[in-house]
């Protein structure tokens, strides 16, 4: 599972690093270090400049844009669906009814820093439950970490049609098996897309065949995780110090 990323690089790295044509990003977004599901995030996409392009099909041109994080399908009656739909599992994301018509079309890449993971430690709650030690995992060279992810333009039936907002576009991340050195932190993990297969999986024409091969878990010893305060684990909290490592002597075992 991926429930809490960070996210702090502004649209002008993301238009170099993604090597975006266009950018439609109404307002930048501030430097998140708590990224929540309902929260806006930056997506890269392919997508064609209009809909008068697309009719002439007009190759698609790489955007940065601004979604909502939690998918809601276009065939949703309202958008709290998109609550629960922030993580899509690679082994069922091609035929699941919420997910397969985005896989074909609507593929994109969530840029983050790192994201977050609790481990059940052996020291217990007031109310006897496990307490869980937050960890922040991110690629050793500190670069970004380009995920997976599929995205949904739905269309919200209580708003007219001149109304720009309309349109509501929402996002999931792709989730697989954790690699050995961090899954025993947690089972599950955010699949990741080399650099050189960005293009491949972005483009909305590719046929759906090979798809999944294009989606590979983060190469051994290429991430590194190491316990952050406990504050993480409040949405209200939101700063670089949350990606501060504890120092040892703070880390419940």
């Amino acid at each position: 599972m991926c429930g809490r990323y960070a996210s702090s690089r502004r649209p002008e790295d993301l238009v170099e690093e993604f090597d975006i044509a266009e950018v439609r990003v109404p307002e930048p977004l501030e430097p998140d270090y708590n990224v929540a599901p309902t929260k806006q995030v930056y997506a890269v996409v392919e997508r064609p400049p209009s809909r008068e392009a697309e009719e002439q099909a007009v190759p698609p041109e790489r955007q940065l844009r601004v979604v909502t994080w939690g998918l809601v399908p276009s065939w949703a009656k309202d958008r709290s669906i998109g609550n629960r739909m922030i993580n899509a599992r690679m082994e069922t994301v091609a035929e699941k009814p919420a997910y397969k018509r985005a896989f074909a079309k609507r593929r994109c890449l969530l840029p983050a820093d790192g994201y977050f993971e609790w481990y059940p430690t052996k020291e217990l709650t007031k109310s006897g439950k496990p307490r869980k030690q937050p960890f922040f995992i991110r690629p050793r060279d500190h670069g970004v970490l380009a995920m997976a992810g599929l995205y949904e333009i739905w269309r919200d039936p209580t708003r007219t049609d001149d109304d720009p907002d309309r349109f509501l576009w929402t996002c999931t991340v792709i989730t697989t098996e954790a690699e050995d050195s961090v899954g025993h932190i947690h089972d599950r993990m955010p699949l990741m897309v080399e650099r050189d297969r960005w293009g491949a999986w972005l483009d909305p024409g590719r046929p759906q065949d090979h798809l999944l091969d294009l989606l590979v878990p983060a190469a051994p010893g290429a991430l590194e995780a190491y316990p952050v305060s406990t504050l993480v684990s409040n949405v209200r909290n939101n700063g670089a110090e949350l990606l501060e490592p504890l120092p040892l002597e703070e880390v419940p075992q």
